[in-house]
């Protein structure tokens, strides 16, 4: 189905435009513009709706122009149809000139406005449009329950957002045991499940309603405990594609049960963090975890995190490595009284703690910026465990 956006003033020429594409089918019509949109305003459209036609109204030849300009800058390859309530020659002739190559006039008859409709399709699939969109969308899965996976996912995306007013999100996908509606004492009663559910319908209105701002970082909860809910696959697409053209930097916080909605997002993200500690019954499940995304074909996106990690560790992260055949990414300093601090606070950790800092340096990781660790003393810990080595 063709996504269309019609930009018309003339109220009674867009509603019979859009009565006319409703009877041919296979097109979405988004919400109209009943006024020529200023830049800023037809960016934001675009980026919510990532529209494939666009009905321009030329009854303003000049503004018309200035439209046509911001598509082509920001959406490369989006079709233009003009339309006006007229077929005269000289509008026409300015059209031409102007570089609009399809037009439709009032009453829009079914006949023409089908065989526009086939030549833009027959484009499209040639070139189709490419609107501005963002792969920096990591998953953050846990080894098991309790390893502070929420703890690192928030915290990450809080330091991400700071780094020069980066534009970041933060979604809890957990909802059986979501924590970042606690963890931040949100208030919004909408949750991911309502943006889920209202996926066709999310646009520059609706979004800012169902996200709490804290400063460049977006926040969605998971809401209240509700076993009956369900998230489809298709209805994370339609989320993600509107994410992904409004934020640099995305943080997913999934719950570690391999829900079809979550395995949907992995397959979307970058990279996928595994959260683990150095435990021997955490480590042994984020092996099993990684072994079932090897089998999804995901086991090269994934990475692991160390959380809790002792100055003098038992277990060293080359070790870790040995065991799981896979590079540990970073490790972050045990901090329980500061993470306890922040959770009655409703806010991020401290900054200035060392877990703090760390979280800021995987952040720098998070939207292109290298981050160093140091190196350990090699030493073998396979006998602590009486499972076979780890397959890479």
């Amino acid at each position: 189905m063709l996504r269309s956006l019609i930009i018309c003033p003339d109220k009674e020429l867009s509603v019979n435009l859009e009565r006319s594409i409703a009877e041919i089918g296979n097109v979405g019509l988004t919400r109209p513009m009943d006024k020529y949109p200023t830049n800023m305003e037809l960016t934001r459209f675009v980026r919510a709706h990532a529209p494939q036609v666009v009905f321009l109204s030329i009854e303003s030849m000049s503004q018309a122009l200035a439209i046509v300009a911001t598509l082509e800058a920001n959406t490369p390859g989006v079709q233009v149809v003009a339309i006006h309530s007229s077929c005269e020659q000289s509008v026409l002739l300015e059209m031409m000139r102007s570089g609009i190559r399809e037009f439709v006039a009032s009453p829009f008859e079914q006949k023409a406005l089908l065989e526009c409709l086939c030549r833009v399709t027959e484009i499209l699939e040639k070139k189709p449009v490419s609107v501005e969109s963002t792969d920096l969308l990591y998953s953050f899965l846990p080894s098991k329950a309790g390893v502070g996976t929420s703890t690192l996912a928030l915290n990450a995306a809080v330091a991400a957002s700071k780094i020069d007013s980066t534009a970041t999100f933060l979604a809890d996908f957990d909802l059986s045991s979501g924590m970042i509606r606690f963890m931040l004492k949100l208030e919004n009663s909408f949750s991911v499940i309502d943006a889920a559910q209202r996926c066709a319908e999310i646009d520059d209105q609706l979004w800012p309603q169902l996200v709490t701002k804290l400063g460049s970082l977006d926040v969605i909860h998971a809401g209240r405990l509700n076993p009956d809910v369900r998230l489809e696959a298709i209805q994370m697409r339609e989320v993600l594609g509107f994410v992904r053209r409004n934020y640099k930097v995305i943080c997913a916080d999934l719950s570690g049960n391999f829900e079809r909605y979550s395995i949907e997002i992995m397959h979307e993200s970058k990279k996928i963090f595994l959260v683990c500690t150095p435990e021997i019954s955490s480590l042994h499940l984020a092996r099993e975890k990684y072994q079932y995304l090897q089998r999804l074909e995901l086991g090269d996106r994934v990475a692991i995190l160390v959380n809790r990690w002792q100055k003098r560790p038992v277990i060293s992260a080359e070790q870790i490595e040995e065991l799981l055949g896979l590079p540990v990414h970073m490790t972050f300093p045990n901090d329980y009284f500061g993470v306890y601090k922040a959770l009655g606070a409703g806010q991020p950790i401290d900054a200035t703690s060392d877990l703090g800092k760390q979280c800021a340096a995987f952040a720098r990781t998070l939207v292109g910026k290298k981050a160093s660790k140091a190196a350990e003393p090699k030493r073998r810990f396979a006998e602590y465990f009486s499972l076979s080595q780890a397959k890479v």
